[in-house]
């Protein structure tokens, strides 16, 4: 099926990977992009995965370009600081934007669309015609939804699917390194540290500059903190200055500044004093409402969904652009190895949908005791989450526990 064009709606990690894989098989490509200018400035860490290596390595990224810190392991620290578990895995961690502008600049831009919003498509002899807000139409033989966990594509072919707010969310911050206490820096700041609080979790860890720095002095450190946030409360978060409340998300520049006050109060009550820092001394403060998507389907006709449109699984299994990415081989490969789209599309959903359940799955084990106002993950025994386990089956893909048993 070379010659083929496929318009891809969202321009994020999904979308280019997408986008790459399908230009290197012959396809022309277009991508609808909602936002005016590139994504460089969105997004934090991520934890890298060998697999995530073998995706970039398809697309002639040289390893290391894209940046990364090295780590040897994970730590897990009690809620009055102390280390209590560690486990062996080396690993490195990256600010997400570098993963980005390596697939960003590997795309054709002129087939690049930024500030193109979709609004509709009609299909008719087997090309369907998407739309966008500027007037623009573009045909295709292939529409790929790849627009996150909003996603306006699968609103069109699965509207009974959405999000489901699982309770808590997800406080996140930066801070550089340099402006770091030594202490911090000498025993925390080199640690992908797991820390249990009382009905709460953080996760941080160092990722590289906003240069793409891994010098010591230049690089930065995140978190990622789960708390709960009942409904009434999330809603609250939601609400800009002027009294719009956003369904989803609200844009970091329009969250009250007394939202990001209240997350310092909580780390001085609930969080031991050598973490402090990661809060007090980050750049900003962002939230991520935690959803769950499940789906039954991931192929419709000529449609496909891939990455947070097709399933989202909670931050907690560290995979998001791993799964993007591997949703966007698997169709790429299915375009061009079947003989037409039907077949294809049979093919990319029979090995894509099962994958994406079981991180939903997953994910929804390792949030349990958020969701459910538990104290400790230890609580009920029967989610099996004590932090000796929770730290070697957070941030990795699933098959990684199925295959070793964990």
């Amino acid at each position: 099926m070379n010659g083929k064009r496929a318009v891809i709606i969202g321009g994020s990690v999904g979308g280019l990977f997408a986008g790459n894989y399908l230009v290197r098989r012959g396809w022309e490509v277009d991508i609808l992009e909602i936002a005016p200018e590139n994504l460089a400035s969105r997004g934090q860490g991520i934890a890298r995965h060998a697999e995530l290596e073998d995706l970039l390595d398809q697309l002639d990224v040289p390893r290391g370009m894209s940046g990364g810190i090295d780590v040897t392991g994970r730590t897990a620290f009690d809620r009055t600081g102390a280390i209590i578990s560690r486990f062996e895995l080396d690993q490195q961690l990256c600010a997400w934007n570098q993963i980005y502008l390596s697939l960003f600049e590997r795309f054709p831009r002129a087939h690049y669309h930024g500030g193109h919003i979709f609004t509709r498509l009609e299909t008719h002899d087997d090309v369907t015609t998407v739309h966008t807000s500027k007037g623009r139409s573009f045909e295709a033989d292939v529409v790929i939804g790849a627009d996150g966990f909003r996603s306006a594509v699968r609103q069109i072919v699965a509207p009974e699917i959405q999000p489901e707010y699982a309770g808590y969310v997800a406080w996140r911050g930066v801070s550089q390194e340099a402006k770091l206490s030594d202490t911090f820096r000498r025993n925390i700041f080199d640690h992908y540290a797991f820390l249990f609080m009382s009905g709460s979790q953080l996760i941080g860890y160092p990722i590289d500059g906003a240069n793409g720095s891994q010098a010591p002095g230049e690089r930065r450190y995140t978190y990622l903190w789960y708390h709960p946030a009942p409904d009434a409360v999330l809603a609250d978060i939601l609400t800009d200055a002027s009294g719009k409340t956003y369904e989803y998300g609200i844009p970091p520049h329009l969250m009250r500044p007394e939202h990001a006050e209240t997350v310092r109060e909580n780390a001085h009550r609930e969080m031991p004093e050598n973490f402090h820092e990661a809060v007090m001394r980050a750049d900003s403060t962002t939230v991520q409402p935690i959803y769950d998507v499940d789906n039954d389907h991931v192929a419709f006709g000529n449609i496909a969904l891939i990455g947070d449109a097709a399933f989202v699984a909670r931050p907690h299994v560290g995979v998001g652009v791993l799964k993007a990415g591997q949703d966007a081989l698997a169709l790429a490969n299915a375009l061009a190895e079947c003989e037409n789209i039907p077949e294809a599309m049979a093919r990319y959903e029979a090995e894509r949908l099962p994958a994406g359940k079981r991180a939903v799955a997953h994910a929804r084990n390792l949030g349990a005791f958020i969701q459910r106002g538990l104290d400790s993950p230890m609580d009920d025994p029967s989610l099996n989450l004590p932090p000796e386990r929770v730290i070697k089956v957070s941030g990795r893909p699933v098959e990684h526990m199925i295959e070793q048993g964990l």
